[in-house]
């Protein structure tokens, strides 16, 4: 992407599903280390890197996760979800980053 385009794309779509470790047996609070998950997406929004996010579907029985992202490229957002501490647990994965256009509403910077 050049950074023309990537200056008419502030935003990034990323999905993310739940991985081959999520425990479809228990509710998404109660999987290994939310607290820390939890913890770390609540910092990504306060510092308005995630700007609107959550499952699919419902809480609980949605398969993917969908993201809004404020970002200067790809590569910075697959950094961070890395350090997600269900990323190397495989209880997520990122399944694509897309840049978004925002045509209509939006987010306030």
């Amino acid at each position: 992407m050049t950074g023309e385009f990537l200056a008419t794309m502030p935003y990034f779509v990323v999905i993310r599903e739940r991985s081959s470790a999520w425990d479809w047996s228990k509710p998404m609070r109660r999987q290994a280390e939310w607290d820390a998950h939890a913890a770390f997406m609540d910092a990504l929004t306060e510092e308005r890197f995630i700007v609107a996010g959550g499952p699919l579907g419902g809480e609980d029985d949605a398969a993917r996760v969908l993201h809004v992202i404020d970002a200067p490229s790809v590569e910075a957002i697959e950094a961070r979800m890395t350090e997600d501490p269900w990323t190397p647990m495989r209880l997520l994965r990122t399944v694509s980053v897309e840049p978004w256009t925002v045509l209509l509403g939006g987010f306030s910077r």
